[in-house]
Parts: C-alpha cells; sequence; structure tokens
C-alpha cells in the first residue's frame, strides 16, 4: 500500500507532520510520502491552486492548516460530522469526490480525555477564535459542558463562533479585551488557540501576570513545544496539556482517516517520541 500525502498552509517548515506520517507508514508497512506546500498567502485562490494541483498529481489526502481550514471547507463533497459541526476541516481526503474530516476536533477530544480528569472540567477562557480554535471550542463543548469564554482580536470573529457554539447547545460568550484580566482569574482552564508562541509570532497571548489561578492550560502552539505561555503555567504548577499532544493526536486521526487502520496510540507515541529524540519531560509536566 502507498499513500501520496501533503499538508497546506504558512509557515510549515518546522512541521513534524512529514516524519509522524511516514513514521505511522513505516511501523504499519505503508509506503508514504508526505510534501509541503506553503503558498505564502493567506489568498482564497492560493488554497485552490494548491487543491487543484494535489488532485491532479493524485494525491491520496492532504492536511490542512492555517490560514486555510475554514476555507477548504467549501471543497468538500462530503464532509463528515465533525467537520460540519466546526464549520472548518484540516484533514482531506482527495479522489473524485472530496471527503472532509476535522481531526483538530477528535484530536483534542482523545488527548484531553487521556490527560484530564473529570475533576479538571469546569469553565475556560479560549485565546483566538481562528481554523483551530473553532475545532477546540467544539471539542471542548464536547467534553466541558460548562461556560466557554472566547476572545479574538476579531470581535465579530469570536462573535460569530459563539453563535454557532450556542446554536449546538454549548455555553458560550464571546469577550472583548479589557475583560481578559477578570475571566482569566474566574476560570478553571485556559486556551491559547492563536498563533502567538509559534517560531514565526513570538510572544505570549496573555499577560503572564494572570497565569496562577487555574487548574489547568492548554496551547495550540507546537513549535517550539515549550512556549513562554507552557513555561509560565508549568512554573504556576498548572496541569498543561501541550500543542505536541494536539499535534500528535489529529496526526493519529487523521492516519486511520486515511488508511482504516487503528494504530496502539500508547505504543506509536513512545516510539515517535524516541525517534524524534524529543524528552517526554518537555510535553509533562
Amino acid at each position: 500500500m502507498k499513500l501520496k500525502l501533503g499538508l497546506i498552509g504558512n509557515a510549515i517548515s518546522k512541521s513534524r507532520a512529514p516524519s509522524l506520517h511516514r513514521f505511522l507508514g513505516n511501523i504499519h508497512g505503508i509506503e508514504i510520502s508526505y510534501d509541503l506546500f506553503d503558498p505564502g498567502t493567506s489568498d482564497a485562490n492560493a488554497l485552490v491552486q494548491k487543491i487543484e494541483q494535489l488532485t491532479r498529481e493524485r494525491y491520496d489526502g492532504c492536511n490542512i492548516t492555517f490560514p486555510f481550514k475554514q476555507l477548504a471547507l467549501d471543497f468538500a463533497d462530503l464532509p463528515d460530522k465533525a467537520s460540519a459541526l466546526v464549520g472548518s476541516t484540516n484533514t482531506l481526503k482527495l479522489g473524485t469526490q472530496i471527503k472532509a474530516t476535522n481531526t483538530d476536533y477528535t484530536g483534542f477530544v482523545r488527548a484531553f480525555i487521556q490527560r484530564f480528569d473529570v475533576d479538571s472540567r469546569g469553565t475556560t477562557l479560549i485565546l483566538g477564535a481562528g481554523g483551530v480554535g473553532r475545532a477546540i471550542a467544539f471539542g471542548l463543548g464536547h467534553v466541558c459542558r460548562e461556560r466557554i469564554h472566547i476572545f479574538d482580536p476579531s470581535t465579530a470573529r469570536s462573535e460569530e463562533l459563539c453563535s454557532a457554539l450556542q446554536s449546538a447547545g454549548f455555553d458560550a460568550r464571546s469577550i472583548v479585551q479589557s475583560e481578559i484580566p477578570e475571566v482569566s482569574q474566574q476560570v478553571t482552564g485556559i486556551l491559547n488557540c492563536s498563533p502567538v508562541g509559534h517560531y514565526q509570532t513570538p510572544g505570549t497571548p496573555i499577560d503572564l501576570s494572570l497565569i496562577g489561578n487555574q487548574k489547568w492550560a492548554f496551547d495550540a502552539v507546537y513549535t517550539p513545544i515549550k512556549t513562554s505561555f507552557i513555561e509560565s503555567c508549568w512554573q504556576s504548577n498548572i496541569a498543561v496539556l501541550s500543542g505536541f499532544d494536539l499535534f500528535f493526536y489529529q496526526g493519529l486521526d487523521a492516519f486511520e482517516y486515511w488508511t482504516g487502520i487503528k494504530a496502539n496510540e500508547h505504543e506509536v507515541k513512545r516510539a515517535f517520541l524516541s525517534e524524534s529524540k524529543i524528552n517526554p519531560a518537555e510535553i509533562l509536566n
């Protein structure tokens, strides 16, 4: 069995996705190629051209990342329940018909359940309402039924996401920047779903003086794994779900979606960390 895969998005040169999928292919006897396609622009036409190129060159599937996750759903002939619920996709199965799922959503739920117990759940604050923020918000609604507060520099975007969550039966509220100090001190969990902290957009998504009262935190950024936000949470003895966790489980779900093969997540994770020379201490506090 052979699979020809790719990733479409901006600032992806340091993505570990190629190594993860080639690794998964190796241990399951599948020859996998995985290429990176960075349009260098957020223009929708660039996404159109890349998907047409991959379809023409007979790629079996591709992942979609920032800033194209919502746009990519428009290309799906057969979106599944996860991508339709979230309103975006990060995983396409290419062919005569294009199928779509959202493994950011399923991967986050899988990672969250694996890492946290029920007592950790409660009200939350999400920073960022873009493609990954949407997936995480819906995943969070699945595992935490209490109020989700959402901030995004674009108030229209955070309000639209809140409206979508409310329509799905979740308790969500859009907040503005001036409310962050108060809300951050009241919530159980705080989640960075913005690109802030990425090696190309360094910084912190929130004033680090506001970190400390929460029980747990999540950072969608995984390059680098140890962001300033994650480090501050660890220093405050806050339980952390890292961007690597999301990267790993969304990748595992995508592999299973493309191949129909159920992988042993614990064995694969240990082996991949060893293969990648990643110290487990970097992803576990």
